[in-house]
């Protein structure tokens, strides 16, 4: 009878150390590729979703003869009630209309009756890139060498709108280009296309719409930014609805008012003619700052 050889069979230990290694490498250089091709997927959802902003912006322009105001107040002062924001304006512009309808413009943010809707999730104002909490606490923000290092989302369903008390509101990762200066010096004039009151028509834009920025990314791991407007109590609260163009995007040496992304690399920008822009780091800060301004008569060669 002829004895068979078992171990023809099989593998030897290092055969199947050398075939466990190769699928280990394999594996370590596609998962980046994989990486890459998600992040490419949520930039480029995240522009369509700047996008449809961007039309929708037009057609309120077209409908009231006005951008919408950067927030509104009922006086002169910039942090006057009731706060409501470009973004919480246009809701009917973007299939929104039903959580529109039951926000009265009239009354500020934080009255009671707003509270189930100003915490919804709206999805056309979130970038999908942000690893962040969809609904966030402006009450729970203290703002530390220009960060918000609390921001993390606690429930509490019994709750007042004291400023020792949350206020849950739906996150937004996109804000009204406010201009090129710091929004605090002058909140209620600045040179971009949002501010407070600021109803400006597209024939102020005399740069050009296609020359001008409407909107830009944020990032809110530097502070929580919401679609629902300024809250007076709130800290920064300007700054979590407009963005500012003092210092050009991602820029390392920024402030939290800033336009920052979780993409590789850039940001994503609305033009005035709703088209978007994804913007690289390297741009100049005074061409940043150009396309940030509406007539400063600047030329904006980079582009």
């Amino acid at each position: 009878m002829k004895k068979t050889n078992s171990s023809a069979n099989g593998f030897t230990l290092v055969e199947l150390l050398v075939v466990i290694a190769i699928i280990g490498i394999l594996i370590g250089m596609l998962l980046p590729a994989v990486q890459q091709v998600r992040e490419a997927a949520r930039r480029i959802s995240c522009a369509n979703n700047m996008r449809q902003l961007g039309i929708a912006l037009h057609n309120y322009e077209s409908a009231r003869i006005e951008l919408p105001s950067g927030w509104t107040t009922a006086d002169d002062t910039a942090l006057g009630a009731p706060g409501w924001g470009w973004s919480a304006q246009i809701l009917p512009f973007v299939e929104a209309g039903n959580v529109f309808k039951n926000l009265n413009m009239n009354v500020e943010i934080a009255d009671h009756d707003h509270e189930e809707w100003i915490s919804l999730e709206m999805p056309v104002f979130m970038c999908p890139s942000d690893p962040g909490a969809t609904i966030v606490d402006l009450n729970g923000h203290i703002e530390e060498d220009d960060h918000d290092h609390f921001h993390d989302l606690v429930l509490d369903d019994d709750h007042d709108h004291d400023d020792d008390e949350p206020l849950l509101v739906g996150r937004s990762n996109y804000s009204g280009v406010f201009g090129s200066g710091e929004i605090t010096e002058s909140p209620s004039n600045g040179n971009g296309a949002f501010y407070a009151n600021s109803e400006l028509a597209f024939s102020k834009f005399t740069d050009g719409l296609s020359n001008t920025f409407l909107l830009g990314e944020r990032r809110t791991d530097y502070g929580a930014i919401s679609w629902v407007g300024v809250v007076d109590h709130v800290d920064e609260p300007f700054a979590r609805i407009v963005g500012a163009a003092d210092h050009a995007p991602n820029s390392l040496e920024g402030h939290f008012e800033d336009f920052r992304s979780y993409h590789p690399a850039g940001v994503n920008m609305v033009r005035g003619d709703a088209s978007v822009q994804f913007l690289g780091d390297n741009i100049s800060e005074a061409t940043f700052q150009a396309m940030a301004t509406r007539s400063g008569g600047e030329v904006a060669n980079e582009f």
